[in-house]
């Protein structure tokens, strides 16, 4: 089983082949100024001193657009309703670090899964903190599906159940520009400027019914939405033949793959590959083709 590739975690876990952190400490509505520019003349005051910068009224109104951004797919056996992780998500967020943290602990054969998934959700916890802070350069997915009989009951009720979302069944990051990309991105480095798509995965219980299919037209979405870059990057390992098939019928082609020497350093091969996508937003389908998705590496 695939693990969901390339979180950025601290180097007290640097043995995990997928994980180094990005270090950002940065509140919703400011942004670090980066070293070369340590001397703006426009500090925020409410940083302390630490060089701070307001975000621009259009990074403010793209996080407007981000909290506004909703992906929808009907099913015939339910429906996936796919938004952006918001700082106010604590309940979410905590869900969010139990499938991630399970889903890595699936490859892992070197230490008791359990022990190794508490390590996981501690240090993931973490890592989700300080990427909510980088929106709207960045942006955590995350999907929630409804069986089809909950769907049909909550049209019935719409009053009473508005605020029930279904069941987080998947997630994936989307680094929209340099400001949001990874701190140290994996093997073959992608292009930090364009739109980078990891961390997909789909929990166990909700594989191979065409979940992960939408939740990767939902990151086009959102690059196209957000007015990013349209020339878009993921990596996927070479053992992954399941992900990698679906990648290839979505129109992303192979860039570069890994030196076989990449396995000195722990880590399996990848191909990082790209597409470019259209400038008109990606939608949702009606229907969807049968295939198998397990967990995704992006």
């Amino acid at each position: 089983m695939a693990a969901p590739a390339l979180l950025s975690l601290s180097p007290a876990v640097s043995r995990h082949p997928h994980l180094l952190f990005s270090h950002t400490h940065s509140p919703r509505h400011l942004r670090l100024a980066p070293p070369a520019a340590s001397s703006s003349p426009s500090p925020s005051p409410s940083c302390g001193g630490g060089g701070g910068v307001f975000l621009s009224p259009t990074a403010l109104s793209q996080l407007d657009a981000l909290a506004d951004f909703r992906y929808a797919h009907s099913f015939p056996h339910g429906s996936l309703t796919v938004r952006a992780l918001t700082p106010e998500d604590d309940a979410e967020a905590d869900a969010l670090v139990r499938l991630l943290a399970s889903s890595f602990s699936e490859d892992v054969r070197w230490a008791p899964a359990q022990r190794y998934a508490q390590l996981l959700a501690f240090v993931i916890r973490r890592y989700l903190h300080e990427r909510r802070g980088l929106a709207p350069h960045a942006a955590v997915l995350v999907g929630f599906y409804k069986p089809a009989a909950a769907a049909e009951g909550g049209k019935e009720g719409e009053g009473d159940d508005a605020e029930d979302e279904g069941e987080m069944a998947c997630t994936a990051e989307v680094s929209l520009d340099a400001v949001g990309a990874p701190g140290a991105p994996p093997t073959p480095t992608p292009p930090l400027d364009f739109p980078y798509i990891c961390n997909m995965t789909v929990k166990t219980s909700f594989r191979r019914r065409g979940i992960g299919k939408q939740l990767l037209k939902a990151c086009e979405d959102l690059v196209v939405k957000m007015d990013a870059k349209t020339r878009v990057y993921l990596h996927c390992r070479i053992i992954d033949q399941v992900p990698f098939n679906m990648y290839k019928k979505a129109g992303y082609d192979i860039v570069q793959t890994d030196s076989i020497f990449v396995w000195l350093s722990l880590q399996k091969r990848k191909h990082l590959m790209r597409k470019e996508l259209l400038q008109v937003s990606v939608g949702s389908e009606c229907t969807t083709i049968e295939f198998d998705d397990n967990i995704l590496t992006g």
